[in-house]
């Protein structure tokens, strides 16, 4: 793996004047510069905290105009259109104006972009509606259009610079429907990544291209998450193209937000360059082509590397021209929607039932009117003092757009269901002394091993996990809440949201063993807008907000978990 380094004063003049001052008359340079996982990161300023950021869009425009625009080419892998106020405001409250996004890309000159797993999220409307906005091809060549059988992206594009024509090939991990509702990609299917890469560099390669590029949002590692290498529609297939399909020059990936460059030899012999530039534009990938005389493939040197955007400054130009939809989104995120009685810490919900989860088990009931509630922390390390409650709290306490489903679910599902969940998040322990929740045995720090995204508890049961026993034998469910009695033969109307919903993190799967092909049938009804939304407006309604953990739930030996949990708690978070 490449390093990444921090681009000095010095550093910075001479990366900027290396081609134009190391290139002989009979030579051409190029610099592409690729941003990944941006994830609505545009100001220089957070939008929730108001605190300067590292990484930002206004950066990556100073960095993209330091060469003239015909020496440039500026790509984006994707997942763009979740992550901040900025995207979301421009998603789901102003569907009028240009959204912010393409605005952004557009202004400061982008050729082209690959859509990511994220964008879907935002669904057809967004997608859709921005991909007109774009004065490029928004790429994606294995996402295919299930009535034509034709790409609904753009599956290349060709782009000229100086007399030299550079191909650009765009991929999406194809795991999308393993984590989105069908309706965000209603008509759309997903295609095997290396059938896609191969089928598309024989075409490409029709276009006589000078340079050929891969924009893939996409990982390196094929076995990151559930993928073994080798498999088929395997989600981070990105190394093994470079190696597996003659033709690329250079791949740019993302979606894993790893940061690397690296060289790959091809099975033909040929050397390709893979780029990673982690995310929320704090970094850029960089490649400096320089092409000697003559034209044809091959005939070039390449280098790549990436620059840390909190070695540029802000683009004040940038920061001006945005001014006025800041400052909208500022006033949006600033809008009160209630009062809140006490402290939510999020980082309790790791060590028992707590005030934050049941704020959310009790809006996803009351908006689906399900028996059970299953929900995890969606933010590992937030408090929200106590007094006004605004829209911005609501970013740091739900940070993903995901839509909220009932499901249909068996009583013995939903306890191996429990049983696999804190499997995930939980240890044996043997004495007080044990830890209590699962680490990274390969560290000596308290990092913890699997994401706590994926901790789900219950409400609408009552439980005990009793972390005495072995793995799989630890949850006793006793009953509802409501004191009806719980059978493990009968059925229950279960919210989730629609990650967990459509088969994210497992839990369904491989914890209540119901078939991947099943769960679509499981679904009784999905809401038409996204959790965070649903939380917004049960807030303005109930005005004052009081939740308090119910303890429908808890950890067991208390004497040792309650001695472990004033250890790791203070060990997680320096507290």
């Amino acid at each position: 793996m490449g390093k990444s380094f921090r681009i000095t004063t010095a550093v910075l003049f001479a990366v900027l004047t290396a081609l134009s001052t190391g290139c002989s008359e009979n030579e051409s340079s190029l610099r592409i510069i690729v941003t990944t996982d941006v994830h609505g990161n545009i100001f220089s300023e957070d939008l929730l905290s108001g605190e300067m950021v590292a990484g930002s869009m206004s950066r990556v425009s100073t960095f993209a105009g330091m060469e003239g625009p015909d020496n440039v080419i500026l790509l984006d892998n994707g997942d763009n259109l979740q992550g901040t106020p900025a995207v979301y405001y421009y998603n789901f409250e102003d569907t009028l104006s240009e959204h912010l996004w393409a605005s952004v890309l557009n202004y400061i000159g982008y050729d082209a972009v690959t859509v990511g797993n994220h964008d879907f999220e935002a669904g057809h409307s967004v997608y859709d509606r921005i991909r007109l906005q774009y004065n490029f091809p928004m790429l994606a060549a294995n996402a295919i259009n299930i009535s034509t059988g034709d790409p609904w992206f753009e599956p290349f594009t060709i782009i000229e610079r100086d007399g030299y024509r550079v191909a650009v090939i765009g991929l999406v991990t194809p795991g999308v429907p393993g984590w989105l509702p069908e309706v965000l990609y209603e008509g759309i299917s997903f295609g095997d990544m290396l059938e896609s890469a191969a089928y598309w560099m024989e075409r490409v390669e029709k276009e006589k291209p000078d340079l050929v590029v891969g924009l893939f949002h996409a990982g390196w590692n094929e076995e990151y998450g559930p993928g073994t290498a080798g498999s088929y529609l395997n989600q981070n297939a990105s190394e093994r193209i470079a190696r597996e399909v003659p033709g690329f020059d250079m791949i740019f990936i993302g979606h894993d937000h790893d940061v690397l460059t690296r060289e790959i030899i091809n099975v033909s012999g040929d050397t390709v360059l893979m780029i990673d530039a982690g995310s929320h534009a704090r970094y850029m990938g960089v490649a400096d082509v320089v092409f000697k005389k003559g034209k044809g493939r091959g005939n070039h040197d390449i280098r790549g590397y990436l620059v840390r955007s909190d070695s540029i400054e802000a683009d004040r130009r940038f920061d001006e021209r945005f001014r006025e939809q800041y400052n909208t989104v500022r006033d949006y995120v600033a809008r009160g929607i209630g009062t809140l009685q006490f402290d939510l810490f999020t980082g309790d919900a790791l060590f028992g039932d707590s005030p934050v989860m049941d704020l959310i088990h009790t809006v996803q009931l009351e908006t689906t009117g399900a028996d059970i509630s299953f929900a995890a922390p969606l933010s590992f390390n937030v408090t929200i003092e106590s007094g006004p409650l605004y829209v911005r709290d609501m970013f740091d306490l739900y940070r993903y757009e995901n839509m909220l489903y009932s499901l249909s679910m068996q009583g013995d599902e939903i306890d191996a269901y429990l049983e696999y969940s804190y499997g995930l998040w939980s240890s044996k322990m043997s004495s007080g002394e044990s830890r209590m929740l699962k680490y990274d045995t390969d560290s000596d720090d308290y990092r913890l091993k699997n994401r706590y995204y994926n901790f789900d508890s219950a409400e609408g049961i009552e439980y005990v996990v009793d972390l005495s026993r072995e793995e799989g034998n630890r949850v006793t469910i006793t009953g509802m809440t409501d004191g009806r009695p719980f059978y493990n033969d009968s059925l229950y109307a279960v919210a989730v949201n629609s990650y967990r919903g459509s088969g994210g993190g497992g839990h369904l799967e491989s914890g209540s063993r119901i078939p991947a092909s099943e769960i679509e049938g499981r679904i009784i009804r999905s809401t038409e807008k996204d959790l965070r939304y649903y939380m917004m407006k049960w807030i303005e309604a109930e005005g004052t907000i009081d939740i308090r953990a119910n303890n429908n739930w808890r950890f067991i030996p208390a004497e040792w978990t309650e001695r472990a949990s004033d250890r790791e708690k203070r060990a997680l978070f320096n507290n």
